[in-house]
């Protein structure tokens, strides 16, 4: 019996999305955009002490050999000819630090995760061991706190330099980002210390870690980042595009140990896998896309115009505008960032980022804590029964508010309970929760950009609920969008990769990104009782202000 034939689908393009909860591997049609297959496996968060949250950079390695491996194999059920995959884009969970040994390969600890939200003061919260996070594509959830006290020592030693660090990073001083979580494990960790002296540590963000793994290892793995992940580093100067020297200094970092900052579209190396035969097929195979998670998100949402923003929901909502070729400071909590660079001779983009801690961690509190739904799917279904609040409002501070407010003594309420409410309104207010934090992120960033925006581009796993999308539609006033292939953060990996000097498999021109269908939200209240509501849920946050006064404590390793 002759062999079937292979399908012929032109330049595919494959994109690693390494997240915090999971990993996965996806596969795109290059012309069309279309989403041929896919492979996620889950990978677990360690918590060796209250507080603090680490991963197994072999294990997420493992994880994406795993699914460069099964998507091949469904790729070849489909019959679909894998050598059609001319290049690779990595998207990854930002700010998240490895530091391993270059002539081993081996980590030297384990990575170190980012918090839950960044800003100016991390309010403290204790994330439990065994709390769900969202899927792969969602940045990084956790609130590792072991650098709070770093964070506080460096604050002391220059005064204003809060304004210092900004000024060239766009990043507040914060435990957030990859800078203090380097400091403490030289600090802390004696084989990192051992290895820095010894010439032989690498320090990267995930990106740099799978590429350098990809691309040969300590067999001539390259070792680079992206301008974007760069970006997230508190070591990276957003005006020069380079890693700066005087904050290497104030944060006593050797730059011998930092990966080449690279654009976020160009080759930078070859795939080489000679353990596993599926996935070996890609050997040879350019790695030539990369971008930290929110900005691929941007990117598969094709914001490429001044002022296009997009809100990604996921267990937090991140939020980025596009402020073109110029840095907008903000005067409103909100971060400068950058937002990519397409290819080593095009311009740089930046953005403005606002993040909302608690989106749909609310949705799975109703579930595990009060037990009022089952599954994640059924607050639509509650919320669908009554169509209103009835004047209940939820204001979930479980860990202070975040930007714009930056107020760590804030705690959770629910407000404007009446004999008459029930679940249901509270599984309504907790969706329009999600809505209002978004509203004020995005008003900061009008504020601050001066561009009010048209309409708003969505995606991520909340997405999926209509009534979120309605509601968030209702309390911006403004028509939200919604691209029907939700996988906006690996495409835009995919983009990248595609569209690299000696890849040109990936148009980024305007006239050949329409493949891709939109749904669209359009407001269905009037502007009225919009304002009416958004200011009745500013009265709510101020009754959440003020409950707690949080310390924090740093346990260094015995």
């Amino acid at each position: 019996m002759a062999a079937a034939k292979k399908a012929v689908l032109g330049p595919l393009v494959g994109a690693v999305d390494q997240g915090t909860s999971s990993t996965r591997f996806l596969v795109f049609n290059s012309k069309t955009a279309e989403l041929l297959s896919h492979h996620q496996v889950e990978i677990k968060q360690e918590f060796p002490r209250e507080g603090w949250v680490e991963q197994d950079p072999k294990e997420i390695l493992q994880s994406v050999y795993e699914c460069i491996e099964k998507t091949c194999e469904k790729l070849g059920q489909l019959n679909i000819d894998i050598s059609n995959i001319k290049a690779i884009g990595v998207s990854n969970q930002r700010e998240t630090t490895v530091v391993w040994d270059k002539l081993t390969g081996e980590p030297l600890y384990n990575a170190v995760a980012a918090p839950v939200s960044p800003g100016p003061s991390d309010p403290v919260a204790v994330v439990p061991s065994g709390s769900s996070v969202p899927a792969a594509g969602a940045s990084s959830v956790w609130l590792d706190l072991r650098t709070q006290s770093t964070v506080e020592n460096l604050s002391k030693r220059i005064p204003g330099n809060n304004n210092f660090v900004k000024s060239k990073t766009g990043l507040p001083l914060s435990t957030y980002f990859s800078a203090v979580k380097l400091r403490w494990l030289l600090d802390n960790v004696r084989k990192v210390q051992k290895a820095v002296e010894e010439d032989r540590a690498l320090f990267g963000t995930i990106d740099s870690w799978l590429i350098w793994s990809l691309t040969g290892g300590a067999n001539g793995g390259v070792h680079c980042t992206d301008v974007t992940n760069a970006s997230r580093t508190m070591l990276f100067n957003i005006h020069s595009l380079e890693w700066d020297k005087e904050l290497c200094e104030f944060f006593e970092i050797p730059m011998k140990v930092l990966p080449n900052v690279r654009s976020s579209s160009e080759i930078y190396g070859l795939m080489k896998i000679s353990h596993s035969l599926k996935a070996g097929a890609l050997e040879g195979v350019p790695i030539s896309g990369c971008l930290g998670d929110q900005s691929a998100a941007l990117v598969g949402q094709m914001c490429f115009q001044d002022g296009q923003a997009k809100n990604t929901y996921g267990t937090g909502c991140f939020l980025l505008c596009n402020t073109g070729r110029k840095c907008v400071f903000s005067e409103h909590g909100l971060l400068t960032t950058v937002a990519y660079k397409l290819g080593r001779d095009k311009p740089v983009y930046y953005a403005l980022e606002g993040s909302v801690a608690i989106a749909g961690a609310v949705i799975r509190w109703l579930r595990d804590n009060l037990g009022i739904i089952k599954s994640s799917e059924e607050i639509e279904k509650l919320a669908k029964e009554v169509g209103t609040s009835y004047g209940c409002y939820f204001v979930p501070a479980f860990s202070g508010l975040y930007a714009p407010y930056w107020e760590p003594s804030a705690r959770g309420i629910i407000c404007g309970l009446t004999q008459f409410t029930n679940k249901c309104h509270i599984a309504f207010a907790a969706l329009e929760a999600v809505c209002f934090q978004t509203r004020e992120i995005l008003d900061a960033m009008n504020r601050d950009c001066g561009i009010p925006l048209s309409h708003l581009q969505v995606d991520g796993g909340m997405t999926n609920n209509k009534i979120l999308m309605q509601l968030q539609a209702d309390i911006l006033y403004i028509p939200v969008v919604k691209p029907s292939m939700p996988e906006t953060t690996a495409l835009g990996a995919a983009m990248a990769a595609g569209a690299a000097e000696g890849v040109g498999v990936w148009s980024l021109e305007p006239e050949d990104l329409s493949a891709v269908t939109m749904e669209r939200f359009e407001p269905q209240i009037n502007a009225e009782e919009s304002e009416i509501r958004y200011s009745t849920w500013k009265k709510a946050v101020m009754k959440s202000v003020g409950w707690v006064t949080t310390q924090s404590s740093e346990s260094g390793i015995p």
